[in-house]
């Protein structure tokens, strides 16, 4: 699982919520409600233009904090997605949703990808009444 400092500074990084912390993000205490810039010393200064790099990073960025996953796993899932058959970027959706975490997380049982993580990686999930503790 990926270590970061806060996660309420994801989604003010981005300037959008990214829900990576359940119920908060929907209410009045929210980081990105609550303040609205970007973190750091200059976040209140203007916003300049980012490259198509830079925008490419941040999409990539943003999909690997949503799923709860390191660069190294992404690239493994890419290359997999990239073997099928068909759009590469719609298989590569298809096989991030059917990870294990993140059927829990639709499924309703967590409020969050990372809690939907810490209940299979701590075995309370059962998949054909097996214990399974791995989130992929």
């Amino acid at each position: 699982m990926l270590r970061l400092k806060s996660k309420c500074k994801i989604c003010r990084r981005y300037g959008e919520k990214m829900f990576m912390k359940g119920e908060r993000c929907l209410g009045p205490k929210c980081g990105s409600t609550r303040r609205g810039t970007r973190p750091g010393m200059h976040g209140r200064a203007f916003k300049r233009n980012i490259s198509e790099f830079g925008q490419q990073l941040a999409e990539k960025q943003k999909m690997r904090y949503t799923y709860g996953l390191t660069d190294t796993g992404l690239r493994r899932v890419f290359t997999e997605a990239s073997e099928m058959h068909g759009k590469t970027s719609e298989k590569l959706l298809q096989i991030l949703e059917r990870r294990l975490d993140n059927v829990v997380y639709r499924a309703g049982f967590a409020i969050s990808r990372g809690i939907a993580r810490h209940l299979v990686s701590h075995g309370h999930i059962l998949v054909n009444g097996k214990r399974v503790n791995i989130p992929s």
